[in-house]
C-alpha cells in the first residue's frame, strides 16, 4: 500500500478516521470522560454520529480511500481526534507519546493498525519524550516546524530529530505560548494550517514573531484569522489539496478570506464531534498518503 505524508497541502488519496461509534462508544461512557478529558461539554452521542456521517460524506467527495480505526478498550473519547497518536514520513510511521496523560493508548493501538495496513514503523517516541501530531507542521517535504509547548517537549523533539535526520533538512522549533494553559489544548496547528505550498491561514496575536517573520521570509502569504473565529476554530482548516479546504461551519469572514484567494472550501457542523472537543478537520483526520 502506498503511504507518505511529508505534506500538508498534496492531495490526499488514502486518509485515517475513527468513528464516534468507536471513540465514544456509548453515552455512559460519555458521561463518565468528558469532564475529565476537559470537554466544554459532553458530546450528544447519536447527535455526534450524525455530524460525522455528514463529514465523512464531504471527504469522499475528494479522496478516494478512507480507513477507520476500530473500537478499542485502551483509548477513549479524544482518540476521535486520530491527527495526534502519530505521524506518517515516505519511510513509515512515528508512533508519538502523548502529552496528554489521558491518551497514551492511542499510538500503540494505531501502530497495530499500521502495521495490518502495511505501513512500516519508522520509530516511537519513548520514556520522558512527549510529542502529539497537533504540534507538527509540513512547511514542505523536506522543511518541518514543531511547536513545543505542554504536549510537546524539547526530549521529544529531540528524538523526533533523530529518527528523522535522513528525511528532512531543516527542523523549525517554534515555542508557544501558556495561552489557557496545561489542561487546555493548543498545538502549533491552532494557530496555522498551510492551505498551499506558498499559502498559510495563521492567527499571528499567538504567533511567535520569529516564526512568524521565518514564514514570511520564505515567501508565504499568510492569511489572518480574524478574533472573533479564533475560538471557533476557524484557524483549523484541512487541505484535501492544493487550494481545496475543508473547515468547520460557522466561520463566515474566514471562508471568505479563502474563497477570496481563490480556494475551495467544503464546510461541515460540528458542534459535537468538533467544539466540544477542541478538535477541527485536521484533528479528526490522518492523511496516510499525500502526493
Amino acid at each position: 500500500m502506498p503511504f507518505g505524508c511529508q505534506s500538508e497541502v498534496g492531495k490526499i488519496h488514502r486518509l485515517l478516521l475513527k468513528h464516534p461509534r468507536e471513540a465514544f462508544r456509548n453515552t455512559q461512557n460519555i458521561a463518565a470522560q468528558w469532564e475529565r478529558l476537559n470537554y466544554s461539554g459532553a458530546p450528544d452521542f447519536a447527535k455526534a454520529r450524525r455530524e460525522y456521517e455528514n463529514f465523512v460524506d464531504v471527504l469522499k467527495r475528494h479522496v478516494p480511500e478512507i480507513e477507520f480505526l476500530s473500537e478499542n478498550d485502551a483509548t477513549g473519547l479524544d482518540s476521535i481526534y486520530v491527527h495526534d497518536p502519530a505521524l506518517i514520513t515516505s519511510r513509515g510511521a512515528i508512533l508519538c507519546n502523548m502529552g496528554k496523560a489521558e491518551r497514551r493508548g492511542e499510538p500503540a493501538t494505531m501502530g497495530e493498525f499500521f502495521s495490518k495496513l502495511g505501513v512500516p514503523i519508522l520509530g516511537v517516541i519513548s520514556g520522558e519524550g512527549t510529542l502529539e501530531g497537533g504540534d507538527v507542521v509540513w512547511i514542505d517535504e523536506r522543511t518541518l516546524a514543531v511547536g513545543r509547548g505542554y504536549r510537546t517537549n524539547d526530549e521529544g523533539i529531540r528524538q523526533l530529530r533523530q529518527l528523522l535526520k535522513e528525511l528532512v533538512d531543516e527542523l523549525v522549533v517554534v515555542p508557544l505560548p501558556h495561552w489557557r494553559g496545561p489542561g487546555d489544548v493548543l498545538h502549533l496547528m491552532s494557530l496555522i494550517s498551510p492551505i498551499d505550498q506558498q499559502l498559510a491561514l495563521v492567527y499571528s496575536r499567538l504567533l511567535p514573531v520569529p516564526f512568524r517573520e521565518w514564514l514570511l521570509a520564505r515567501e508565504i502569504k499568510l492569511l489572518e484569522v480574524p478574533d472573533e473565529e479564533y475560538d471557533s476554530m476557524g484557524c483549523n482548516v484541512l487541505a484535501i489539496a492544493p487550494r481545496k479546504c475543508v473547515m468547520l461551519a460557522g466561520n463566515p469572514r474566514t471562508k471568505a478570506l479563502l474563497t477570496n484567494a481563490g480556494v475551495e472550501v467544503w464546510e461541515y457542523a460540528g458542534e459535537e464531534i468538533s467544539h466540544k472537543g477542541a478538535g477541527g478537520p485536521t484533528c479528526l483526520t490522518w492523511p496516510i498518503w499525500r502526493e
